[in-house]
């Protein structure tokens, strides 16, 4: 059973926007979230997904997802999930979202999701970063902006997590300093690029299947980065179809040897679960760091 005052809220909210009566009807738990609790709710006016958390805990964390989501699906190249309303309740905070039945995958799912992710990755900006901060996890993601990725990278990504991570003990200040070494580098390694709009946490829990067969983003950390930053996700934790990669170089090429690039790229989310889950990554860290 979802809280109380989050079923009061969500009634009078849809009722407020349906401009009549609305009640929810039942309510069944969705399990696979480690941050937030996630429900099914049907309702009179239709079925929702939601999802809810102690407002304490993770401040404006749901508004920032809206304004995430909404951003993507403004560049109309992937589908998202549509925003009803987020609100507080009492001491939760919540988010109401368009509930999109999981499917089987079309044939050419992968290409067209590929290319698809080019394309919004052509979206750009004249800066790296984003009107607003917002969340990659359970963390804060600072997006302060920068006219160079190299500078972004470095003090908006690697820097706050190290820092962190130092702080707790998780790691030394040898590390720190070969971090340091890897800065001096990073000219040289990664070439330079436009911002692009990217999705910023793009590992294969991070999308799904919709009932159309096709590919829709869910769980955004938004905002204008290095568009290799969202292949080298995908790469992290089993990684995506080589059609996938294939298909987003058909429709944009990447640079030559973003493959060794990949790494160098997946030191910010390696950061993040050192400081979410503690030192056993470490040993991955340390073992891409010592190569620069």
């Amino acid at each position: 059973m979802i809280p109380d005052t989050i079923k009061t809220g969500i009634e009078a909210r849809l009722t407020q926007n349906n401009g009549r009566p609305v009640a929810i009807k039942s309510t069944a738990p969705i399990g696979g979230g480690c941050i937030n609790n996630a429900s099914d709710i049907v309702t009179t006016s239709g079925r929702y997904f939601l999802k809810y958390n102690l407002a304490s805990k993770y401040p404006d964390m749901f508004e920032k997802e809206a304004l995430g989501l909404k951003l993507l699906a403004s560049a109309g190249n992937l589908r998202v999930p549509e925003v009803v309303f987020y609100s507080t309740a009492g001491e939760y905070s919540f988010l109401l979202l368009e509930m999109i039945e999981s499917g089987s995958r079309l044939p050419g799912f992968w290409t067209d999701f590929g290319q698809s992710l080019a394309a919004l990755h052509r979206h750009s900006a004249d800066m790296f970063g984003l009107d607003h901060d917002n969340y990659m996890g359970s963390l804060r993601q600072s997006n302060r902006f920068h006219p160079n990725w190299y500078d972004f990278f470095i003090a908006e990504r690697l820097e706050p997590q190290l820092k962190l991570a130092r702080d707790e003990g998780k790691i030394s200040v040898s590390t720190i300093k070969s971090f340091e070494n890897l800065y001096r580098r990073l000219p040289e390694l990664i070439p330079g690029e436009k911002p692009a709009l990217i999705h910023g946490d793009l590992w294969n829990g991070n999308f799904m299947v919709s009932e159309q067969g096709k590919a829709c983003l869910i769980d955004p950390a938004v905002h204008y980065g290095h568009r290799e930053s969202d292949i080298a996700m995908s790469k992290l934790f089993g990684g995506f179809s080589e059609e996938f990669y294939s298909a987003y170089n058909s429709a944009w090429p990447l640079e030559k040897g973003w493959q060794q690039r990949v790494d160098i790229l997946n030191l910010y989310p390696l950061l993040i679960h050192v400081n979410l889950f503690g030192s056993g990554y470490v040993s991955q860290v340390l073992s891409i760091i010592r190569q620069y």
